[in-house]
């Protein structure tokens, strides 16, 4: 495998349902995501577009397939050693930012640093400190995020994302709640984070504009990727019809 590949998988299924109705999400999805590139996986609602994200995100299982990150093959590991490898090597922004209301911005950038247990508790109040700089928001270190506005919430949660150094950042819809503006920065920041840390984003979106500024484009539907675009080359592959 290509050193320069962040996250691959490999003939993804994935059903859904009970056995007498279940539904086949995503029918053998194979990609790969290189470090310092952004992916957008676009389609329409039911598609398996965050199915597959919350497989690759090590949230969910595949029935069948591999996963690989840093080339570590990693779809075997038991659920304990699942949850550390997706704390250790992934960030997750979810369209909602699920912070913790009564918790300051810093406190909640702090969570997955708890949860891996690297960092005493002065380097874990500088990092989420230095992070919050990095995101626009070293004003508001103390600040509830309840009294944070939307654009401001979902700057921390990339923030989180971001606490453990991760190697891939994963993305549902994260300017989905956010208007024009705020989309355009969030997502520009996503964007330098991705450059400068030479880390990797696979995101989803609806939002044709943003997939339009990304590295690479993957267009799914019923389950499958069924056409990849590259903005480098211009180059556009369809999938063959099974």
């Amino acid at each position: 495998m290509n050193a320069e590949v962040s996250l691959s998988c490999e003939g993804i299924e994935r059903y859904l349902g009970e056995e007498d109705s279940r539904v086949h999400a995503l029918r053998g999805v194979s990609l790969q995501v290189e470090r310092g590139t952004v992916h957008a996986v676009v389609g329409p609602s039911g598609c398996g577009k965050s199915t597959l994200l919350y497989i690759l995100g090590l949230l969910d299982h595949a029935d069948s397939g591999w996963i690989t990150i840093e080339n570590e093959a990693v779809s075997h590991l038991v659920d304990d050693a699942l949850a550390r490898k997706r704390n250790e090597l992934l960030g997750f922004i979810f369209q909602f930012h699920f912070l913790l209301e009564d918790f300051t911005a810093q406190e909640n950038v702090m969570i997955p640093m708890r949860r891996l247990g690297r960092l005493s508790q002065s380097e874990m109040l500088e990092r989420a400190a230095n992070l919050l700089e990095e995101v626009g928001l070293s004003g508001k270190l103390k600040r509830a995020s309840r009294h944070l506005s939307g654009g401001e919430q979902q700057r921390v949660a990339i923030a989180r994302a971001l606490a453990n150094d991760p190697r891939v950042i994963l993305a549902d819809e994260p300017t989905g709640n956010l208007d024009t503006y705020n989309s355009d920065r969030a997502f520009e920041l996503l964007k330098k984070i991705v450059r400068h840390g030479n880390t990797a984003l696979l995101l989803v979106t609806h939002n044709p504009l943003i997939a339009d500024l990304c590295d690479w484009v993957h267009t799914m539907a019923d389950g499958r990727i069924v056409a990849t675009y590259s903005r480098a080359t211009g180059l556009h592959t369809t999938a063959a019809t099974p």
